[in-house]
């Protein structure tokens, strides 16, 4: 049997046989042949379809500027808030973005402590979605205590007032929170693309580049002496970084379940929403990576291993989330409060009946579909699949804001809350100013990490060369 017809044989057999793994970088590629894919997606003229795309993006991001203008001007009665529903599509916004930043630190950090090497593929643009999402996030409460250009009195800084900001209100612990999950989650990016940027920086033809690469990759020289460093600060941003996994998005759940509102005041809340945040943070980065690898030809880098890791992820937690659903109702019942069952009576079959159904047909039915692997394996049934739970998961946030608050312990006070047409530009407009970093981030920056795909090569191992993955392979089972 020649070398080529025996390496066509095991990877044959690797791929039918499920003890076996598929391998993170297939076509038998090389360092270079990687280099060359991430690298290019850089180097290159932006396509007419990043031209198109980038272009109504920046329109939604210039749309969202000016309702944002427009509110400060005229005063947050421009959105539909009202008495009893104070909080709306603004407080419903920003907890849907801090989710979606949730998974770019779960696959950059925990995964990385984990030791899972299939994260190397998807981590770098799940950290900038990560960023994108927490600067979306942050100008919705921003803008909704009424007097933005006095939102430094959020901090304990010296002012005017000589009055410090109360730090018994979870409003207060969002703004620590989410301001050190995005510092920590700029500072991890950034120093990930380190070895990146150089290579951009020694491959760049005109001066700007260069010269912008090479401020930022910080004099990198790929000495060991520069990897041991690297590594070491790595991992130390890495374990500092997974706390926050668990802790921003609790934090966030605090702000209603310390409250006394039936609906909110229920401890199940920060592991529930920390499930949510992954769960709708890993959609967010399917429906990113799936048109990105097609469009720059990246399926050798991103695989469908990965993919389908990804869809087992989502599985997961949504089955986790179904059953917070279910665990809601439960102790509702059982605390034999008539306020609180009422509440969740009113949620399931009241006004907003609509709204919590639809989030559990997404949330909880749509991902049922991942159990079967040819689904599981299907790009478009997975990239449809994740905008369901993506829509899903923004109705379970309306949910839980609007419907408990829309009808109170004062029937006369009643309302059925209707956005208006300055609440539905800002959330477009949210989403125009995502897609517009999103693009930006997609052509100047590596959109993959170069470095780190080189280290689960067969080449970087002993007993790798240059066959690729199938060559490995055979070469292992020789030798056991």
């Amino acid at each position: 049997m020649s070398a080529v017809s025996h390496a066509e044989l095991m990877r044959d057999n690797t791929i039918d046989d499920p003890t076996q793994r598929a391998p993170l970088v297939t076509n038998d590629s090389s360092f270079g042949d990687v280099t060359q894919a991430v690298a290019g997606v850089a180097e290159a003229k932006p396509p007419i379809g990043w031209l198109i795309c980038f272009g109504v993006a920046s329109v939604g991001a210039v749309m969202l500027v000016s309702c944002i203008g427009w509110l400060v001007w005229m005063g947050v009665g421009v959105w539909g808030n009202m008495t009893p529903v104070a909080w709306a599509w603004d407080i419903t916004n920003f907890v849907f973005w801090v989710g979606i930043g949730h998974a770019g630190t779960l696959i950059s950090a925990v995964l990385f402590l984990m030791r899972q090497k299939w994260r190397m593929s998807i981590n770098r643009f799940a950290e900038a979605m990560t960023i994108f999402a927490v600067i979306c996030a942050a100008i919705f409460p921003g803008v909704h205590v009424g007097r933005a250009w006095l939102a430094y009195w959020l901090f304990p800084i010296p002012n005017q007032m000589q009055m410090w900001p109360q730090f018994r209100s979870p409003l207060l612990w969002d703004v620590f929170a989410v301001g050190t999950y995005a510092t920590t989650s700029i500072l991890f990016w950034y120093f990930g693309m380190i070895p990146d940027l150089a290579t951009l920086r020694d491959r760049a033809k005109s001066t700007i580049a260069k010269i912008g690469y090479g401020i930022f990759s910080l004099g990198w020289t790929g000495s060991a002496r520069h990897w041991h460093r690297y590594e070491r600060a790595y991992l130390l941003l890495a374990g500092l970084a997974t706390p926050l996994v668990l802790s921003v998005h609790s934090v966030v759940s605090f702000d209603f379940a310390v409250s006394q509102l039936p609906g909110w005041h229920t401890t199940i809340f920060p592991p529930y929403f920390v499930a949510g945040a992954i769960f709708s943070g890993f959609a967010m980065v399917m429906n990113l990576a799936i048109p990105a690898r097609a469009i720059f030809k990246l399926e050798h880098l991103i695989t469908m291993r990965h993919l389908e890791n990804m869809n087992k992820v989502i599985l997961a937690t949504g089955m986790m989330v179904g059953y917070a659903y279910g665990m809601e109702f439960f102790t509702a019942w059982y605390s034999g409060n008539p306020q609180e069952v009422f509440a969740f009576k009113n949620r399931a079959f009241g006004p907003y009946w609509w709204a919590y159904w639809t989030m559990v047909s997404c949330n909880v039915i749509s991902p049922q579909f991942f159990w079967f692997k040819k689904l599981r394996t299907s790009i478009p049934v997975m990239f449809v699949l994740c905008i369901f739970v993506n829509i899903g998961m923004w109705f379970e946030r309306f949910v839980i804001t609007v419907t408990s608050l829309h009808r109170d312990s004062l029937p006369s006070s009643w309302a059925y809350y209707q956005p208006t047409h300055i609440d539905i530009m800002m959330l477009v407009g949210s989403f125009g100013l995502f897609f517009t970093l999103f693009f930006l981030f997609l052509k100047y920056l590596p959109i993959i990490a170069m470095a780190e795909m080189k280290t689960v090569m067969p080449q970087a191992h002993a007993h790798g060369d240059h066959h690729g993955p199938a060559t490995k392979h055979a070469h292992t089972a020789g030798a056991h």
